[in-house]
């Protein structure tokens, strides 16, 4: 080490110095001393590896600008790491933003319910225990027409439940075209595998005939099983046995049908000129035994998984032990009675639940809220920012209509000095980041997923990104 750097080194903020700093400024209270220490200690440990690979070369920070740094560390502690940002890419069911935004309603209730104690498991009526199910079952089978509904905590639990249940030790019969997997690597062989049901494949990836099924019907079959591919298409040279056919070769053969919608639709899409997705309600009235969705993905709720079917085997699902393990929390519970009180009118629902309004909303107000947005940019920043207007297309998302492209507006942001990648990462950085995508070396803000109540943020922090 050369005399330059061993000086260096020593010059580095004492601990105690710096903590005597800390203490007047009141930091010390924000944290447990060890905690602060600590904090003191990871710095002091970053500046002596940036002495040593010659990013001091003159001098060091000094003990206040140490403390300066310490302090932002122990607030950054406080920041809470899952917050709310800005969803400006098009994606309306974005899984790794969190899916579907709740309702105002479910808001209200998750508020309510969550603030106090309540009647999860009692029933008012008897003075006695009861089932925190029964909160969401009736509205569930009055909206869809099942003869009895459960829900756990997710799709995939969904599934995982109503295997184990009807098929552990049995073989379970699914076309190979699907096999699906899903975000997150979600896999339906993997998730039967764990159930105790053994998988048994019929047909091709392209084609699968209801013979395929019939001939492969045993003593070891206990369950036909269809599933929603989900997040991708199959065109071309193909066939598939529709639902109602398996259901009247289960009838003939005495197994039930069980039908994974994943994303599992309430709204008829085709009146909003979108492609028309097969409803819950399609699904039982088919006569499907079991059907399985998710509450937060074109339902628009929380997270969590939807059981409906006949009563009988609904029965034996929910006296599986493996329900206690999956099943759904309070505040879920609150906040998908809550969304689901909005199906009693479809208008309703598609108003009050902001992915379907997003789905579902006319391109001339999506391209009236741009052109809003659009105007307050070009009014309030500056700093060799430009702004522009393109028509484009949104998706679905969250594996939920396939190949559905809907219709957009889009602003196009473009820097003089600042490339579309150092935007969008400066974007990401705001205290409240705002997720947006890339294309032609421009910055894209989808109006689909963006309403006016995220503008003040846009504003803002477009503003912020461009000071130097």
């Amino acid at each position: 080490m050369d005399d330059k750097r061993s000086l260096l080194l020593k010059k580095i903020p004492k601990i105690d110095d710096v903590l005597l700093i800390l203490k007047k400024e009141g930091c010390l209270e924000r944290a447990p001393r060890e905690v602060v220490v600590d904090a003191c200690r990871a710095v002091a440990d970053e500046i002596r590896r940036a002495v040593m690979t010659g990013g001091y070369e003159m001098d060091v920070p000094s003990a206040e600008q140490v403390a300066a740094r310490v302090r932002d560390k122990i607030e950054t502690m406080h920041r809470p790491s899952l917050r709310r940002v800005v969803n400006a890419t098009g994606i309306v069911l974005h899984t790794n933003l969190g899916r579907a935004p709740l309702c105002e309603e479910a808001l209200k209730r998750v508020h309510e319910v969550s603030r106090g104690y309540s009647n999860l498991e009692y029933d008012i009526e008897r003075g006695k225990r009861g089932l925190r199910y029964d909160h969401v079952k009736e509205i569930l089978c009055k909206l869809t027409g099942a003869e009895d509904a459960l829900a756990v905590n997710n799709n995939a639990a969904a599934v995982l439940l109503v295997l184990n249940t009807l098929a552990e030790g049995k073989e379970v019969i699914v076309s190979r075209g699907e096999l699906i997997e899903i975000g997150g690597e979600f896999r339906i062989p993997e998730v039967m595998k764990r159930s105790g049901a053994v998988l048994r494949e019929v047909g091709t990836t392209n084609r699968t005939n209801l013979w395929d099924y019939e001939e492969a019907i045993g003593e070891k079959t206990g369950l036909i099983l269809k599933v929603h591919t989900s997040n991708f298409r199959i065109v071309g040279f193909t066939e598939e046995a529709d639902l109602s056919s398996l259901v009247k070769l289960g009838r003939d053969k005495n197994i039930p049908v069980m039908n994974d919608m994943g994303s599992g639709c309430l709204v008829e899409f085709d009146r909003y000129g979108l492609r028309r997705e097969p409803t819950v309600m399609d699904s039982l009235a088919a006569g499907a035994d079991v059907v399985t969705f998710s509450g937060d993905k074109l339902l628009g709720g929380p997270q969590a998984g939807i059981i409906l079917g006949k009563e009988t085997l609904l029965k034996m699902i929910k006296k599986n032990p493996l329900n206690r393990a999956l099943r759904i929390d309070k505040m879920t519970l609150a906040a998908l009675e809550g969304t689901l009180k909005q199906y009693l009118t479809e208008a309703g629902a598609v108003s009050a639940i902001r992915s379907l309004r997003s789905l579902t909303e006319p391109l001339s107000q999506v391209e009236k809220r741009a052109k809003k947005l659009l105007s307050l940019l070009r009014k309030s920043v500056h700093e060799g920012l430009s702004f522009s207007l393109t028509k484009g297309y949104s998706m679905a998302g969250g594996g939920s209509l396939p190949a559905q492209e809907v219709p957009t507006v889009i602003i196009r942001v473009r820097s003089e000095r600042l490339s579309a990648n150092e935007i969008e990462k400066r974007l990401r950085a705001l205290d409240i980041p705002i997720v947006a995508r890339i294309a032609d070396d421009e910055v894209l803000f989808d109006l689909r997923t963006l309403e006016a109540v995220d503008f003040p943020d846009i504003l803002s922090g477009v503003a912020k990104i461009v000071k130097p």
